[in-house]
């Protein structure tokens, strides 16, 4: 006799391994994959990571508050992204609006 599941599996469980493949092997592709767990959900929900160029990461923000409150946490936030990225390093956030 054959075991059936009891619910279906979501789709996420089967796409986050092909992703993760393919996915480019750039500073700023490492960033937004961990960008979540380094600020958490409500951050992430309000700002983006966009580019990276020269250790120079640019976030676009919902609100100017949330661009200002980013600049204040940045050293924070840098020390924490840097410790999770396998390559390359960021150096500074330079937070943005209306973009």
């Amino acid at each position: 006799m054959t075991k059936y599941r009891s619910a279906p599996r979501p789709v996420s469980s089967a796409l986050g391994p092909l992703r993760a493949r393919l996915a480019p092997d750039t500073t700023l592709a490492e960033v937004q994959r961990v960008w979540p767990a380094v600020v958490g959900d409500a951050i992430a929900a309000s700002a983006r990571p966009t580019s990276e160029r020269g250790g120079v990461l640019t976030v676009d923000c919902e609100a100017a508050v949330w661009a200002q409150e980013l600049d204040l946490m940045a050293p924070n936030i840098l020390a924490r992204l840097n410790a999770e990225l396998t390559r390359g390093s960021v150096t500074r956030l330079k937070c943005v609006t209306g973009r």
